[in-house]
């Protein structure tokens, strides 16, 4: 058997000694412009270096990203989606060569994990009327030694960023091909049959969409970008059901499954999830607090929901921070900033169940509010001859689940215990809306991300350096915790302990003003990442890009670690206007501004 620790290991040396830089992964909170909450693909940092910008590292480079999605995030419970995972990946930036990758590929399958090519099958993209079928590709796979090879449409084998703009490409995935019969005689990788388990994708990214509903257009440096989810591909290799049988996963269902009082297989493996993604996002070295708006939100959401299901396993929430420890221990040599923050870690974790206990009594009181409203309409329909059946609506589960943090199956257990039942149709409909939503909301979040990198943005980036210098002027220990551009305005978060005075707004926007004015040059040089910190730039220092970073200059007013990109002189900027100064969340400030 293989554990992850060996997997990861085995990465490394294997594309190092093929040429592959290796570097840090990122944080798991993007960095500023990357439009996204949390880093959910290693490819994400990488965006401005898929477009074009040139990488410290050089133009293969390799690493092991933590990264978190919530999109499937009432799945988790089976027998394979995670919140949180960590994704092996490399690139090739500025080429593809396909038939060289697809080599490093299937050696690394066949040679290093020691997988049976006949027990290997690949996909590989039809083609439509924007892109080729993917002959070479294919013809690739088969040479190498792999007979099992399908073409599939663009829903299998095309790979683009959320919102449909940006680098994009066929792409080629690998699967293991379980020991069971064919669902039909159409049966393909295609299939949710179960026969073919994904755990590798090669992304040839040889085109751009530059506008949404554009055709694709062929990139002049194409890429290709890899993942391998690494519990996922543990799982496959080593023949197990779960990914929860893997390393860190595997302790945490055992310290469950001992500490409680009643064991469920579903809430054992959402708690573990949950308090292990909590972790990561408040053992990051951008970790945030539990809040009401963006990334705490989510944080806020992932910890009530394990609070919610360890009182149904009886399970003691002193347990769930023994749990958050456990974890800081397990993965703190991969992450040392883990074990930076235990502390952080634990009394944060701590503040919101507190806080929770406190605000799941309210979501009892809107129970019993349901159901005297029930009640009360029984009354009244039995003078009119209305029948009225004892079932929760699914509008009020799903304020029961949304607003208080209680899962459909407590208001559906605690309905029985009271002879009602609930209305998952009505509540399933309310849920869809609400994803519908969502994800609506993250495609437009991306979409006005450094991503789109038009003319626009881009000096909306640039202006985000000048509003930073003019706070670090008012405050020297400012620090940017978060931005969001699109081409009519910028949002920048910042530390501060107070709302900033008119004064202080005013003399922001002249400082900005005063720079724009003197039309500054904008440089760019490559240094070590100690001679970034010597030469006073102002950065996360934590997150390496490899032995070099990029410092971007402007004038004599701003100098910062960045990954681009910038205007020339800041003389093309406009005029800059503060519109809103407002609190984001305890101890960070947010100014919205515009360029006329």
């Amino acid at each position: 058997m293989l554990s992850d620790r060996e997997l990861k290991q085995k990465w490394f040396d294997y594309f190092q000694k093929h040429g592959f830089k290796k570097i840090s992964g990122y944080s798991i909170i993007p960095e500023s412009d990357t439009g996204v909450l949390f880093t959910t693909a290693g490819m994400h940092p990488l965006v401005p270096y898929l477009l074009g910008e040139k990488h410290p590292a050089g133009n293969k480079i390799v690493n092991i990203q933590k990264c978190l999605r919530t999109s499937d995030i009432d799945e988790v419970g089976d027998n394979s989606h995670l919140t949180c995972f960590e994704m092996l990946g490399c690139w090739t930036l500025g080429e593809c060569d396909k038939c060289a990758m697809i080599r490093l590929s299937y050696d690394f399958i066949t040679k290093e994990l020691k997988i049976d090519k006949n027990k290997v099958a690949v996909s590989v993209f039809a083609g439509d009327e924007n892109a080729p079928r993917d002959e070479e590709a294919a013809k690739a796979w088969k040479e190498n030694g792999i007979d099992k090879v399908f073409f599939l449409p663009k829903e299998n084998n095309w790979w683009s960023i959320s919102g449909g703009e940006g680098p994009c490409g066929p792409d080629t995935e690998m699967f293991l091909i379980k020991d069971k019969p064919d669902c039909s005689k159409d049966c393909s990788p295609a299939c949710d049959c179960g026969k073919y388990v994904e755990f590798w994708n090669d992304v040839f990214m040889e085109y751009l969409v530059k506008k949404q509903g554009e055709k694709p257009v062929k990139l002049d440096r194409p890429n290709i970008d890899t993942g391998m989810g690494l519990e996922r591909t543990l799982m496959v290799i080593n023949g197990y059901d779960s990914v929860y049988e893997i390393g860190g996963l595997k302790r945490g269902i055992e310290f469950v499954k001992q500490k409680s009082k009643v064991f469920d297989e579903r809430a054992s493996r959402i708690i573990v999830d949950h308090i292990r993604a909590a972790t990561f996002v408040l053992g990051d070295e951008k970790g945030v607090v539990p809040s009401n708006l963006g990334q705490g939100y989510i944080l806020r959401r992932l910890i009530r929901r394990s609070v919610n299901y360890a009182r149904k396993l009886q399970l003691e929430e002193g347990a769930l921070l023994e749990l958050a420890d456990m974890f800081v221990e397990e993965y703190c040599l991969d992450y040392p900033e883990l074990a930076k923050k235990r502390e952080f870690v634990k009394d944060e974790l701590a503040k919101e169940m507190q806080k929770f206990s406190k605000a799941i009594e309210g979501g009892y009181k809107e129970f019993e509010k349901v159901l005297s409203g029930i009640e009360r309409h029984k009354q009244f329909a039995a003078k009119t001859g209305e029948i009225v059946k004892d079932i929760i609506s699914g509008k009020a589960a799903f304020r029961l689940y949304d607003t208080f943090g209680f899962p459909l199956e407590l208001t559906k257990e605690m309905a029985k215990e009271r002879g009602y039942q609930v209305d998952e149709e009505g509540f399933n409909q309310e849920f869809k809306h609400h994803q519908d939503i969502s994800r609506t909301a993250t495609v437009g979040t991306f979409k006005g991300g450094l991503a789109d990198s038009s003319e626009q943005t881009i000096k909306y980036h640039t202006a985000c350096h000048l509003l930073l210098a003019g706070l670090r002027k008012l405050d020297p220990e400012t620090k940017q915790k978060g931005s969001n551009l699109t081409a009519e305005r910028l949002r920048f978060d910042f530390s501060f302990p107070r709302k900033l005075e008119k004064s202080e707004l005013e003399f922001l926007e002249k400082f900005v003003n005063d720079a724009i004015a003197k039309k500054l040059p904008v440089s760019c040089a490559e240094m070590s990442l100690d001679d970034a910190k010597k030469s006073g730039a102002v950065g996360s220092f934590e997150n390496k890009y490899g032995e070099k970073v990029k410092v971007y200059t402007i004038g004599d007013v701003s100098k910062e670690i960045c990954g681009g990109p910038h205007v020339e002189n800041t003389g093309v900027l406009g005029i800059f206007k503060i519109t809103k100064e407002e609190s984001s969340s305890a101890g960070v400030r947010r100014i919205k501004a515009i360029l006329e």
